[in-house]
């Protein structure tokens, strides 16, 4: 089978802009598939229609795990090309599943070209008919053991037999870009996989304390992003120092207001990164209550540090669920492992769950905000993981 079919649900409620949408869907599919597997990949009839190279054609294997993690396909499926005619399609079908293994099946008709002389349930009712008398299979419409689905579409008629199930949501890149804070731990990695989702292209941001701490938070966010890197084939991180900036906070301001000063320097420095990038948000790990940190007063005083908005996909999950999604994308072994978390460093005994905002400003003109800053900037490493 030298064609693919790729489907999406979402995109397809777009509108005039829906194109948009494809034009970045066929750019992903083109990233992740090397080109000499290719003659083309093109939109048609709201779907994205790819044609196999012969080489491309002993790749299915490969061809499947990469087109599993495009976001904005909801499923795709290898197919044959026959004629638009009913008997050409009638033969085929026999043909393919002659080779298969089943004693019921029922058909499945898509008719986008309107102009095809038969509706979808005509077709169905030939098809069917067809293969009832030439295999003597018969029809099961709520049970089949296989579903023969074909797909008349402007000069195309497709056949195939099976789909495979994609990520579904919107194709990377299309919303726009984030900077996502990516801690080490188990949330980050789940709230970057939530944001991609959502065609948020990412790039990403460790602050880590160096070399007041060793160097398994920043070799654990590497491999975090080697996983992650199925949903975006290229990927920027900044590895930024936080460990001056943080003994700054402890010497000059009150311990309990320690954590809150620490997320509100690093959205700052995030922000920064983000102007640089044109990055229209930042992108965290947070859920509401989880820490004393993500209480809705602390996160709205960390929200009032910067003008861009700050997007928490996790907001509103419990751990159970976030701990499931990560093993589902592979993160959570990873994120399990032991590593020095800069903000796990002089935590206070009893940290503020209920900051107020003008004691937090009153207490940052003890910093040197600006200093801290530029400091950690100027010591910035920029690492491209392709």
């Amino acid at each position: 089978m030298n064609y693919i079919i790729c489907h999406y649900h979402e995109i397809g409620l777009k509108g005039k802009n829906r194109k948009v949408f494809e034009k970045v869907l066929v750019k992903n599919i083109k990233q992740v598939i090397p080109p000499e597997y290719l003659n083309y990949v093109k939109r048609i009839s709201g779907r994205i229609l790819i044609e196999l190279t012969k080489q491309g054609e002993g790749q299915q294997k490969k061809i499947i795990k990469s087109l599993k993690n495009i976001f904005g396909i909801a499923y795709f499926a290898f197919a044959v090309l026959v004629k638009q005619d009913i008997k050409s399609i009638q033969n085929k079908a026999c043909q393919l599943l002659k080779k298969e293994r089943f004693k019921t099946f029922k058909t499945e008709t898509k008719r986008a070209n309107k102009n095809f002389p038969l509706t979808s349930q005509e077709i169905n009712e030939k098809i069917g008919a067809k293969i009832c008398n030439t295999l003597n299979k018969k029809v099961d419409l709520k049970n089949p053991e296989i579903t023969c689905f074909i797909e008349i579409v402007e000069k195309f008629a497709f056949i195939y037999l099976k789909k495979h199930k994609g990520p579904g949501g919107l194709p990377v890149g299309s919303s726009g870009k984030g900077i996502l804070l990516l801690s080490g731990g188990i949330d980050s990695p789940v709230a970057a996989f939530y944001a991609l989702k959502r065609g948020i292209s990412l790039d990403f941001i460790h602050f880590h304390a160096q070399p007041y701490t060793n160097k398994a938070s920043i070799e654990k966010v590497i491999e975090l992003i080697k996983v992650l890197k199925k949903f975006q084939p290229i990927v920027k991180l900044y590895l930024v120092p936080f460990g001056e900036a943080q003994q700054e906070i402890l010497l000059k301001t009150p311990d309990k207001l320690r954590v809150i000063l620490y997320r509100r320097l690093m959205v700052r420095i995030a922000e920064r990164i983000a102007q640089k990038e044109k990055a229209k948000a930042l992108i965290t790990g947070d859920s509401i209550g989880q820490v004393a940190s993500q209480t809705l007063e602390n996160l709205g005083v960390v929200q009032k540090a910067v003008s861009l908005p700050i997007i928490k996909p996790l907001a509103c999950l419990d751990k159970e669920e976030i701990i499931q999604k990560a093993k589902e994308i592979g993160t959570y072994e990873i994120s399990i492992l032991p590593h020095q978390d800069c903000c796990a460093r002089f935590l206070p005994k009893h940290p503020e769950t209920k900051a107020d905002l003008e004691k937090v400003k009153k207490a940052e003109k003890k910093l040197n905000i600006k200093k801290l800053i530029e400091g950690a900037l100027k010591n910035t490493k920029i690492e491209v993981l392709k």
